[in-house]
């Protein structure tokens, strides 16, 4: 089933009270194909979390499109993918993953890659034939030029500025977006005052790096959103951003958890504060100027 941009977006307000419940009736349900209805169906992955992540009002902020090409960074097990899969799918729309390298060291890389294949490609149907690329230290194209219309980094500047390809990524992006196409960005957010560290060990990174990131890598800055915001986080636990929910550490990473670490502080702060921020590729013929402000 395929809807218009117009239909599809009808559903999200319709859908709106529908996500909160967890029985809703026939009437009130969400439109087939409309983002709500892909945002309140059974095959999401952990959608308690929307009460953090607001996914709905953060993919509308970017600008997803039922109809588009999407690309999306180092989806992990597919918590966005879990959405964007179905929706895309019900509307003409496509997605491309850009996940771990299989060749990667890290087994923990390649099982969540395995994992991640395994669930996607188990009901097409419903998710479609999502493409599956690899970010790679060798800077391999993440999707085809000039071929997407929303890229999408979820959490993850930290992963690759651990990984020191952070601005390797942002040109491949850049390069993959379509001119005028847009990136859209959440990420932990690191206090605004003292110096940022390169490999991000905590997990958190300044707004002002990853603007300055974009920058460098070409695009203008379009807007940001406190939507993901949480002012109870201070920012500074033990074992980083990990500290908090949902991971909720207990020891450093290497180590056996500690049984005897309370978590219950961490849990009564919620989820990290996060940035929620849109940059765009500049349109093809757009000033000098402007291209680099």
């Amino acid at each position: 089933m395929q809807l218009t941009r117009r239909s599809a977006a009808i559903g999200l307000g319709l859908g709106l009270t529908a996500c909160g419940r967890s029985e809703p009736s026939a009437a009130d349900a969400p439109p087939q194909g409309s983002l709500a209805w892909a945002i309140a169906g059974p095959w999401r992955i952990d959608p308690e979390r929307d009460q953090w992540r607001h996914p709905l009002q953060t993919l509308l902020f970017w600008g997803l499109q039922g109809d588009m090409t999407v690309l999306e960074i180092y989806p992990g097990l597919g918590w966005y993918t879990s959405i964007l899969a179905p929706y895309l799918h019900a509307n003409g729309g496509r997605l491309i993953a850009a996940s771990f390298d299989p060749r990667a060291n890290s087994v923990a890389q390649r099982e969540t890659l395995a994992a991640f294949r395994s669930r996607f490609s188990e009901d097409e149907e419903l998710y479609g034939d999502i493409s599956v690329s690899a970010v790679t230290s060798s800077g391999a194209a993440l999707a085809p030029a000039n071929s997407v219309d929303l890229a999408i980094l979820s959490n993850n500047v930290h992963t690759l500025m651990a990984a020191g390809i952070a601005e390797r990524v942002f040109a491949g992006v850049r390069a993959a977006l379509k001119p005028g196409g847009a990136f859209g960005i959440e990420q932990h957010r690191a206090s605004s005052t003292g110096l940022q560290d390169p490999l991000a060990g905590t997990g958190y990174v300044q707004e002002a790096y990853v603007r300055a990131l974009a920058q460098e890598a070409g695009f203008e800055f379009v807007a940001a959103s406190d939507l993901n915001a949480n002012a109870r986080d201070s920012r500074d636990h033990p074992f980083g951003v990990w500290t908090l929910p949902p991971t909720l550490r207990t020891s450093p990473l290497g180590q056996e958890e500690d049984p005897r670490f309370d978590t219950g502080p961490y849990e009564a702060i919620g989820e990290s504060d996060r940035m929620t921020l849109k940059f765009r590729k500049p349109s093809a013929g757009a000033p000098a100027a402007q291209q680099n402000r």
